[in-house]
C-alpha cells in the first residue's frame, strides 16, 4: 500500500465536530512546526492529541514526513489502537505504545510530543541527564522524569513502567532514546519541547569546551515553578497560548497547507 499523500475520498471536516477539527488543525500545525525547527526524524517519532470530549486520540499517518501532514490526514484511534474513521494510512506501532500509555493514565494531558533529536538523544545517553546549567533547564527540571531504555517500544508491558516513571511530570527523558513532553494544550506541549530541546542544545554545546560548568544554585531551582508562572503568566502549563498565535503566523507565511 502506498503511503504517499493521497486525496482522501471523504471530506473529513464534514464528518467531525468543530472541536475535533480545530484540534486536527492545531495538531497538524504542531507537526509542521516540529519539521520547521528541524526536530523531525524522517517519518519516525510522533505527536498525538486527544479528541475533545473522548478518550480517543489523533496521531500521524505512518509513512508521511511531518511537513506533509494535514488536518485531514491525521488518524483517529481508540485506546486499543483501532482506527475509528476510514483512512488509507496506518499508524506507527511504537508511537501507539508510547502515546496510549500516557493518554491512558494522564487525563489532564491533551497532547504528547516525542522527538529523536541529536542533542536530545545525546543528553539522554548521559547518566546525569539534564544539568542545571541554563535558564532553560530550570523549566525542564521543575517537572522532569526519566525512563530506562527497553528497546523499540513495541512491548505493551513497557507501558506500565513508562506510566510509573512519568508520574505527574510533564517532561520525560527516555534514556538512549529521546525527549517527550505532555501538556494540557497542544500549544503548551510544543513550547515545553522547544524549551527541552533548547536546554539539551545548550548542554551539549557547553560540554564541548574545557571550562568548568557553573551549576545553578539549589535554592534557585527550588523556586523554579514560581518563576515559570511569573514568566508565562500562568500558574499551570507553559504559557503556550502566548506564543502559539505568533508561531501560527510564522507557519501561515511559510507552510499553510496544514489546514487542509
Amino acid at each position: 500500500m502506498s503511503v504517499a499523500p493521497v486525496q482522501l475520498s471523504l471530506d473529513v471536516k464534514d464528518q467531525v465536530s468543530a472541536a475535533e477539527w480545530q484540534t486536527r488543525v492545531d495538531l497538524a500545525a504542531c507537526y509542521r512546526l516540529v519539521a520547521l525547527h528541524g526536530w523531525d526524524d524522517l517519518i519516525f517519532t510522533h505527536i498525538s492529541a486527544k479528541v475533545p470530549g473522548t478518550e480517543d486520540f489523533l496521531i500521524n499517518p505512518f509513512g508521511l514526513m511531518f511537513h506533509e501532514i494535514t488536518a485531514s490526514s491525521l488518524v483517529k484511534v481508540d485506546q486499543a489502537g483501532n482506527k475509528l474513521m476510514d483512512s488509507p494510512y496506518e499508524i506507527n506501532p511504537a508511537g501507539y505504545t508510547i502515546h496510549s500509555a500516557v493518554h491512558e493514565v494522564r487525563h489532564d494531558v491533551v497532547c504528547v510530543l516525542h522527538t529523536h533529536t541529536a542533542s536530545g538523544v545525546a543528553v539522554s545517553a548521559q547518566r546525569q541527564g539534564v544539568l542545571p546549567i541554563s535558564q532553560q533547564s530550570l523549566f525542564v527540571l521543575s517537572s522532569l522524569a526519566y525512563h530506562a531504555y527497553e528497546g523499540v517500544a513495541l512491548n505493551h508491558e513497557e507501558k506500565a513502567r513508562l506510566q510509573a516513571d512519568l508520574g505527574e511530570n510533564n517532561f520525560l527523558m527516555l534514556h538512549n532514546h529521546g525527549l517527550l513532553t505532555c501538556g494540557g494544550t497542544i500549544a503548551d506541549t510544543f513550547l515545553m519541547m522547544f524549551t527541552f530541546q533548547r536546554a539539551c542544545d545548550i548542554q551539549v554545546m557547553a560540554q564541548t569546551g574545557a571550562a568548568e560548568l557553573i551549576a545553578i544554585e539549589p535554592q534557585i531551582l527550588a523556586g523554579a515553578k514560581a518563576m515559570i508562572a511569573g514568566v508565562t503568566k500562568s500558574a499551570q502549563g507553559m504559557g503556550g497560548a502566548l506564543a502559539w498565535p505568533a508561531l501560527l503566523r510564522k507557519l501561515d507565511k511559510q507552510d499553510p497547507g496544514y489546514k487542509l
